[in-house]
């Protein structure tokens, strides 16, 4: 129940406009709509603005929760979304999709660099011939530079809700942080019930993941920042990627080509 009331408060806090601009990343690089297995899909919000541009859409996710969210806005929205219970280490069954995508640096929730070795080379398995793969993945500046001491705390209009957010360096890994999410939920009484979650994130130097890439089979990869509108920098806080396993082109763009 505690993380059916997490899922919930999740994918009504997430800012919408993330939502906008991963969609439009993906309408940019795609040539054309087809089928499309979004990783760690979470409640489905993007999933479904890509349904409605005419993509065949598969929500694959951990989460029973967040699966049971996306169906409900597959179904206000009146689009089909195929969903799918499963561990992007390991999605043996679900056969080959033209795009596949995985964003709001889901592969930085994975316990280390041969986890994420593992998630691409599963991703480069189930791509069909000249698709392509799309992630993103934060940075070590936002790591180490950014999210140290970083906080956000938050209040809706009638006060029922609070939420409040603190970062911290991870001490024990390189490029790691540790998120502290703490909920307030204002209860029939007037009080207010507590739900508190520890989340653990890390990244690699670019030239790790570059390399895994290269070992799952992707030939192609273009890094980007700012959702593919302009070059890596020192101090870019997100990398975004399109990777392909031949049978054509990558777009022309801002992004650097490895």
């Amino acid at each position: 129940m505690i993380y059916q009331t997490f899922a919930q408060l999740y994918d009504e806090l997430f800012d919408d406009q993330l939502y906008a601009d991963w969609q439009s990343f993906v309408m940019r690089e795609v040539q054309a709509p087809g089928t499309l297995l979004d990783l760690a899909g979470g409640a489905g919000r993007l999933a479904v603005r890509l349904a409605k541009q005419g993509f065949s859409v598969t929500d694959a996710d951990l989460s029973v929760e967040m699966l049971s969210l996306a169906d409900q806005h597959a179904q206000s929205a009146q689009v089909d979304l195929a969903l799918v219970e499963a561990d992007m280490l390991d999605l043996t069954g679900l056969g080959q999709f033209q795009t596949i995508t995985c964003f709001a640096d889901s592969l930085c929730y994975l316990n280390d660099l041969a986890q994420v070795n593992a998630a691409l080379t599963q991703a480069g398995q189930h791509l069909a011939p000249g698709g392509k793969f799309l992630f993103d993945v934060i940075t070590p500046y936002q790591t180490d530079q950014v999210y140290p001491g970083y906080s956000f705390n938050y209040q809706d209009e009638d006060h029922t809700r609070a939420f409040m957010w603190q970062s911290f360096a991870d001490e024990e890994v390189a490029h790691g942080v540790i998120h502290d999410l703490t909920f307030f939920i204002q209860q029939g009484d007037g009080s207010y019930r507590r739900l508190s979650e520890t989340h653990f994130e890390r990244t690699y130097p670019l030239a790790d993941y570059l390399t895994a890439l290269k070992v799952a089979g992707f030939d192609q990869v273009q890094v980007s920042a700012d959702f593919g509108r302009h070059e890596v920098k020192d101090d870019t806080t997100r990398w975004f990627f399109v990777c392909q396993k031949g049978g054509g082109p990558l777009n022309e763009g801002r992004g650097t080509c490895c």
